[in-house]
């Protein structure tokens, strides 16, 4: 199995990291636009082989996207942060292009690839990729998700006092501060709702802190976050390398699911070896469903973006 990762910024190379780590493909491809950064992270990471003990065959290169003929997965990570002073529309704009040009280049070289895209505003760009493509929406997976309902796990954790690894938690919605939703009602402690064991205010308070997981770290350290990003991109392209069938949040393109058509939203599928099999439908209630539709109508906003450039 081949897979590629487009970006070798924190998390492309965390994400990069983590399947090596794994061994989920014998052969790994890191590109980025920028000379040697890629090169110099591949090896890197190679001589960590013979101290961890994995046989993935690493590759660097800058911008050649003739290396990642063959893929069977392909990871985007490229794209700006958005910067100080940056309009929503100005970081749509330069990622828009980026994400556009990557997609294509690479649908070029491995038309059967299966694409999780991280760029964000993720949303928004996984519809692009998804539009300018053409590709089946099986194959177009946006990540988000998979990261907001890990750090909605690691909340609950904190105040149960629990292993996440314990924990089914699931964030669904748009990948965004205001717009994901930490469907609390649904989530459980081994099978045990985990309303059971919190109050109120506690249930409020983990779900405003999951809601502004990254904005947190954001502050905290400076920047965006890499290892639990990188990890969750990983663990999306595990599942579709072993045909694993599990449950993640990913943003898929939805025709009537959920009550929305024509846009790429956060919601239960199930990743295996052809992308996203299945699309889960939990049942909201009438005050989860509101938000999931105020959700899309802000993503739309977005996705309106895309038209003016």
């Amino acid at each position: 199995m081949k897979v590629t990762v487009v970006g070798a910024g924190a998390v492309g190379a965390t994400t990069a990291d983590n399947i090596a780590r794994a061994a989920l493909a014998e052969e790994l491809v890191i590109l980025d636009i920028k000379e040697g950064i890629a090169e110099g992270k591949a090896q890197d990471m190679m001589q960590t082989a013979a101290l961890l003990g994995f046989d993935t065959r690493i590759t660097g290169s800058t911008n050649d996207y003739k290396k990642t003929a063959g893929s069977d997965v392909v990871v985007i990570t490229s794209g700006l942060p958005r910067k100080p002073g940056m309009t929503r529309e100005e970081l749509i704009g330069v990622n828009a292009g980026i994400v556009k040009g990557v997609a294509e280049n690479i649908l070029q070289n491995s038309p059967d690839a299966i694409i999780i895209v991280v760029s964000n505003p993720m949303d928004t760009m996984t519809y692009l990729a998804l539009q300018s493509t053409g590709l089946p929406k099986n194959r177009i997976i946006g990540m988000g998700g998979t990261l907001d309902s890990a750090r909605f796990k690691y909340q609950l954790s904190q105040h149960l006092g629990a292993s996440p690894a314990d924990l089914n938690a699931v964030v669904v919605g748009g990948h965004g501060d205001t717009t994901m939703i930490p469907l609390i009602r649904f989530a459980t402690w081994n099978s045990v709702p985990v309303t059971k064991f919190l109050s109120e205010d506690q249930q409020k308070q983990i779900v405003a802190d999951t809601m502004v997981g990254g904005a947190t770290l954001t502050k905290l350290i400076g920047t965006s976050a890499w290892y639990a990003p990188g990890a969750a991109s990983a663990a999306l392209v595990k599942s579709i390398l072993r045909d694993e069938k599990k449950l993640f949040t990913c943003s898929v393109s939805l025709d009537g699911e959920y009550g929305q058509k024509d846009i790429c939203l956060g919601v239960p599928v199930i990743i295996g070896k052809t992308g996203w099999e299945k699309i889960l439908d939990f049942g909201l209630n009438e005050e989860e469903q509101a938000l999931f539709s105020k959700s899309a109508d802000a993503v739309r906003n977005m996705n309106d973006v895309l038209k003016t450039l």
